[in-house]
């Protein structure tokens, strides 16, 4: 693919592999990289001195590199936000690649090897080989690397076969003649767009990498055919074109991807803080009613019945004042912890409020909550930590201490407040309305 001059290719993977490499191994992998290029270049044109130079070139691009990604574009994580892909396009794919192809061209100058009438056309192809080799594949190999497995459902994968289907399809349409064989220059490059951004949005970066390593495949093997949107009487003019193409659809696909991915991950803190207690880590009090509404709508269903458990952790006031309100934290966190610990996955257990908490049980009977309540509350008093903590625990069942979530509750806190009283502990309060009705 070398056409302006035998150690100028605009198609250059290379410089991925090695700028990859370079921020996943470190700055110590360079010998490598020098006796490499040393290597391949000498077997294609130059002397063993022009071959020095190039390889001391590409040594220093990845370096450069690799150092100006860590330094301002969050290194490994380059890929996480937009605004570090671009500052990577921008560092590692734009201004880093220009040393190698400045040492390049310059050293195969000096020794005879290259015109210098022709430098310009010369470096403009090497660098843009470069800097479209490490927009395209540094990522790609860097995603992998940092999450080799696939955590797909069978209908993700299913979704992505068809994307990528659908994707090669696009690519032999509009870069290979597949509908129209022969073809050539038909603007339909824009037809690709749409399957990127489908690959951006519903997978992420690693799978928008990968799509976009997937086209260029088709969209380079048409182009040397003469075939696409790109396809010129030169065949090196024909490779910057759709290089130029490949490099801007590779930086704007990831970084649309980092954007979408960024949006859901805002999106499931903003919802885990909305239904979360974030002193405990449990469900809070709107997590707790969604739970007894979800359970309420599947025994109606099912008639089968379900448990509410209300705890009240007894002396916190007291110990708020002995220990300290941090101890006081703590052995609120003492019973959360035992209540993920001592609960099925499809208990859900909540924070009440203050010194309260709740623990929804599908699929049991009166007999089977009072065992889950003598098991926590004998846990926790055995935990082994001081001070040594008790919890009052009050009961009810669905539909037989109410059909309602307000009576449920009103029926779990007047229990609570008899097993207070028959174990001697000072109530909190009265039996009460709870709070939200």
């Amino acid at each position: 693919m070398a056409s302006v001059h035998p150690s100028a290719t605009a198609i250059w993977p290379s410089t991925g592999i090695a700028l990859a490499a370079f921020l996943i191994l470190g700055y110590d992998v360079w010998p490598g990289f020098l006796v490499a290029a040393f290597l391949v270049n000498i077997t294609t044109a130059g002397s063993v001195a022009t071959c020095l130079g190039i390889a001391t070139g590409n040594t220093l691009e990845g370096l450069a590199g690799a150092y100006l990604v860590n330094r301002f574009a969050n290194g490994q994580n380059a890929m996480r936000r937009p605004q570090d892909v671009f500052k990577f396009a921008g560092l590692a794919g734009i201004l880093s690649t220009s040393i190698s192809a400045t040492f390049g061209v310059t050293s195969l100058a000096l020794g005879g090897y290259a015109s210098w009438a022709n430098y310009g056309a010369i470096w403009l192809t090497w660098w843009l080989g470069d800097a479209v080799g490490a927009v395209v594949v540094a990522p790609l190999l860097m995603l992998w690397i940092a999450e080799p497995r696939v955590r797909w459902r069978w209908v993700q994968g299913l979704e992505a076969a068809c994307l990528l289907v659908c994707l090669l399809l696009i690519g032999l349409i509009v870069f290979d003649g597949f509908l129209i064989p022969g073809t050539r220059n038909y603007p339909l490059e824009y037809l690709s767009i749409p399957f990127l951004m489908w690959a951006a949005f519903r997978y992420g970066q690693r799978e928008a990498a990968t799509a976009t390593l997937a086209l260029s495949g088709t969209a380079i093997w048409g182009t040397l055919h003469g075939l696409g949107p790109f396809a010129r009487e030169s065949r090196n003019e024909s490779l910057l074109l759709l290089q130029s193409f490949l490099g801007v659809v590779a930086i704007m696909t990831i970084a649309f991807a980092a954007a979408f991915t960024e949006q859901r991950r805002a999106e499931e803190q903003a919802l885990q803080l909305a239904t979360n207690d974030q002193l405990t880590g449990l469900g809070n009090y709107r997590k707790l009613i969604e739970t007894l509404e979800a359970e309420m709508r599947r025994s109606d269903r099912t008639r089968r019945s379900f448990a509410l458990l209300l705890m009240d952790l007894d002396g916190l006031k007291m110990i708020n004042d002995v220990h300290g309100h941090l101890v006081g934290s703590q052995a609120l966190c003492r019973l959360a912890k035992v209540l993920r610990n001592h609960s099925r996955n499809v208990d859900t257990a909540a924070r009440y409020g203050g010194d309260e908490f709740a623990l929804v049980i599908p699929e049991v009977d009166m007999s089977a909550a009072r065992q889950v309540a003598d098991r926590i509350s004998e846990r926790l008093t055995a935990d082994g930590e001081e001070p040594t903590l008790s919890v009052s625990i009050g009961a009810a069942v669905h539909s037989q201490d109410g059909e309602s979530i307000e009576m449920l509750l009103c029926a779990a806190d007047s229990d609570l407040y008899e097993s207070k009283r028959r174990s001697g502990q000072t109530a909190t309060s009265l039996p009460r309305k709870p709070p939200g009705f």
